[in-house]
């Protein structure tokens, strides 16, 4: 994902973001290594950014400020060679001149008055400053604590204040109100960007342009054409070095209250009245909030729950999920997610929603899937047709983005016979995009103050609510885990959730190469 390559990623008439500082606390963190800084180098190149930016890193690594610079530049080299590329030699300059560190603890506050010299330095130039919380979930609430005792979150007439907030957003409803309720102590929700970097992916934006951009789309986007719509997001990759977090978290937690979600209130939402971030972000909180709550006794009839076994991946041989580093041998954490959802209002009810995520699957894949009802067919009882399968509208969000329908056509020849058909669109065919860590615009939009990619405190705490009843289910009432090979589609469980109601899921694998 990392991105060092020699063209643009933001479109070349952006303007660029208004003179700032950026504070990043965690500068030396691996979040800031690979995601972070690269972005800054991708919107530097492409003239994002103003030439009053500036950056202060911050962590308790001793580091000078030429020896954090060039701990950054081997970082960059190192990652560029990877990606096959190579590192613009004079727009890292540029990035480097204009990026300090301070050494500090967090819960000390002579590293905030340190941070508050750093910023008056920059303010004749500057508009504001940007705090990006790049650290651990336990130190969100003590920096930003520390900010507004320092008074580093007060605005100006013309100078801005904003937090930018990494998931996880808490690890469960009270911790999550917790944390908003700390965070919205210390600032002002307008002021707080919590950040899902899987927002920031052009096609996952693009669902909002294709649904609301295109008249066929709106007049049968309801539960009279809809049958059901299928959110799949499938890891290759095992739980890796995380094993500590993920057998603390599991893919529920990880995925389903923020990118899940996301994706699915983006299919479901009501037109939003305008493109301003609040109504399009008030429409997405009316989707989750809509879900239908599960009684716990509920959870296994419509949630699975899965662990990988040992298997291979790309011929890569798998161990169980239980043998990885830090994982408890005894662990019932699931690597594997599966739900049957219902979204209660006037337009979706009873249309189901499935959502299915998991690590250690056969390919990497995130689509949305939208099938619709079938046609009457008793105009081809007589002929030598099968039943086809419904219309589907398929979006790609990753790795090949793009939008596929499936539509039943006429086989060449005298006899009448039917077949279904894909018309494919790939966004590679149509408009030339590199790569990118997908934070280019989610930066951007932080230091402009546009919030439409983030999430407000109601929709944060929604998502959790949705998934409390099952995360209660699973601790009360352990029930059973299932589990799936390492390198299949997942376990069979998942097939039998979905096939209760006469469906079944879109095969992960595409039908034929593209």
């Amino acid at each position: 994902m990392t991105a060092f390559p020699g063209k643009p990623v933001m479109p070349k008439d952006a303007t660029p973001a208004p003179p700032s500082t950026m504070i990043i606390f965690g500068g030396s963190g691996d979040l800031t290594k690979r995601l972070v800084m690269p972005s800054l180098y991708n919107l530097a190149r492409d003239g994002a950014l103003d030439p009053a930016f500036r950056i202060v890193a911050v962590d308790i690594a001793e580091h000078d400020e030429d020896g954090y610079r060039a701990f950054l530049t081997e970082t960059a080299k190192g990652l560029a060679e990877a990606a096959g590329s190579e590192v613009d030699a004079k727009v890292w300059s540029w990035l480097m001149e204009r990026t300090g560190y301070v050494q500090g603890d967090f819960d000390t506050p002579a590293t905030y008055e340190a941070v508050k010299e750093r910023i008056l330095a920059n303010e004749p130039e500057s508009l504001g400053a940007v705090f990006y919380f790049a650290v651990a979930p336990r130190f969100f609430g003590p920096i930003a604590d520390h900010l507004a005792a320092a008074g580093l979150m007060e605005e100006g007439e013309k100078e801005f204040r904003r937090i930018v907030v990494e998931k996880p957003f808490g690890m469960d409803l009270d911790s999550a109100r917790a944390l908003n309720t700390r965070l919205l102590a210390a600032a002002d929700e307008h002021q707080i960007f919590r950040i899902d970097h899987f927002l920031g992916k052009e096609t996952v934006q693009n669902v909002m342009a294709m649904r609301f951009g295109n008249g066929i789309f709106e007049p049968i986007w309801n539960r009279n054409f809809i049958d059901n719509v299928q959110i799949t997001a499938a890891e290759t990759v095992t739980v890796e070095r995380r094993g500590r977090f993920y057998d603390a978290t599991g893919a529920m937690r990880d995925m389903v209250p923020n990118h899940m979600f996301q994706l699915l209130a983006m299919i479901a939402m009501e037109p939003p009245n305008s493109f301003d971030a609040d109504a399009i972000r008030t429409e997405k909180a009316k989707v989750i909030q809509a879900i239908k709550k599960m009684r716990p006794e509920d959870a296994a009839q419509y949630a699975v729950r899965a662990q990988y076994a040992a298997g291979s991946i790309a011929g890569e041989p798998v161990k169980d999920y239980i043998e990885e580093t830090d994982v408890a041998l005894d662990s019932r954490t699931e690597t594997f997610v599966a739900l049957r959802l219902e979204v209660e209002n006037w337009r979706w009810s009873g249309v189901p929603f499935y959502i299915r995520t998991g690590k250690a699957m056969g390919v990497r894949k995130t689509e949305i899937a939208v099938q619709f009802k079938s046609p009457p067919h008793t105009l081809f009882e007589d002929t030598p047709t099968n039943q086809l399968q419904p219309n589907a509208l398929v979006i790609r969000v990753q790795p090949d983005e793009g939008i596929s329908l499936r539509l039943a056509a006429k086989i060449p020849g005298r006899a009448v016979r039917l077949a279904e058909v894909d018309m494919d669109f790939r966004y590679a065919d149509y408009f030339k995009r590199e790569s990118s860590t997908g934070y280019e615009t989610l930066i951007y939009d932080c230091l402009v103050g546009d919030a439409t990619l983030f999430q407000r405190a109601d929709n944060i705490e929604a998502g959790w609510a949705a998934v409390e009843p099952i995360l209660e289910a699973w601790a009360n009432m352990p029930g059973e885990i299932h589990y799936y090979r390492a390198g299949s589609g997942g376990p069979f469980a998942a097939d039998v959730l979905i096939g209760r109601d006469g469906f079944s899921w879109f095969p992960l694998e595409d039908k034929a190469p593209k």
